[in-house]
């Protein structure tokens, strides 16, 4: 049994991955959720059941949130908590597009403690503890040191870019996407892009893993009003990210974060 969540945490993301390569690009059985909550494919809930297995086995203390267990109240209970998305980026998965992930984290007093994003089309894996620093396949990685808004890589969909969301004309940013919210997070971390908004409410089990290590990184991320990113919510969702290295700052200072 792995000694730390972390290598727990990595290596349930190697066994996600075996599990959804055997679906990918397959035709995989997929539907859409009810209310309007996004689509789901045999694959997330093949991988959902094996995390719940491997995970809480390895520590049954542990509360669980998981974007495709239905959730209740007991995790609010208890000390650290498991918070998972088996596929993110599953609209990627079904296309047959490369970018989509695993995500995984531990929190502990709403913070997180141990995260694990695995982009199993691309082999990059990317792992932080608390206070450890970030790595990707084992080398650490960092965020930019790009603070200017004009010319930045930013990882944003283009509703965000609305003038209703600035006090400023919107900045002239170059904008990129990629269908996961954790990958976006970490190709943040290790420096490949300047930041990442997502201006609209964001469920834990996305963002989770992909927070610490941007921190673990050298970066900073907030909610869209500046508020630090709390987790174990009994709504699992926070308002919005705003992640990033130096330009962070200047980019909340633009927002209307009324």
């Amino acid at each position: 049994m792995p000694e730390t969540d972390l290598d727990l945490l990595i290596e349930a993301a190697k066994d996600s991955a075996v599990i959804a390569q055997g679906f990918f690009q397959s035709d995989p059985k997929a539907w859409d959720k009810e209310g309007n909550a996004g689509p789901v494919t045999e694959a997330d809930l093949a991988i959902d059941a094996m995390l719940i297995e491997k995970l809480r086995t390895a520590r049954p203390s542990y509360g669980w949130l998981s974007e495709e267990t239905e959730d209740g109240t007991t995790r609010l209970s208890t000390e650290r908590q498991f918070v998972v998305d088996p596929i993110d980026g599953t609209r990627a998965f079904i296309k047959g597009d490369p970018d989509w992930s695993h995500a995984l984290a531990v929190i502990e007093d709403n913070t997180v403690i141990a995260a694990a994003v695995y982009v199993p089309e691309r082999d990059l894996m990317y792992a932080a503890a608390r206070g450890q620093g970030a790595t990707l396949n084992g080398t650490n990685i960092s965020v930019t040191e790009h603070h200017d808004l004009e010319g930045a890589d930013v990882l944003t969909a283009k509703p965000n870019l609305d003038p209703k969301y600035w006090n400023c004309e919107p900045p002239n940013l170059n904008r990129h996407m990629r269908s996961s919210l954790a990958y976006r997070l970490c190709l943040v971390a290790e420096g490949q892009f300047d930041a990442m908004l997502s201006l609209r409410p964001s469920w834990e089990w996305d963002i989770a893993a992909g927070a610490l290590i941007i921190q673990e990184a050298g970066g900073t991320v907030t909610d869209m009003t500046g508020g630090p990113l709390r987790f174990n919510n009994p709504h699992p969702q926070v308002n919005g990210v705003v992640a990033g290295g130096d330009i962070h700052s200047n980019l909340l200072g633009c927002l209307n974060r009324g």
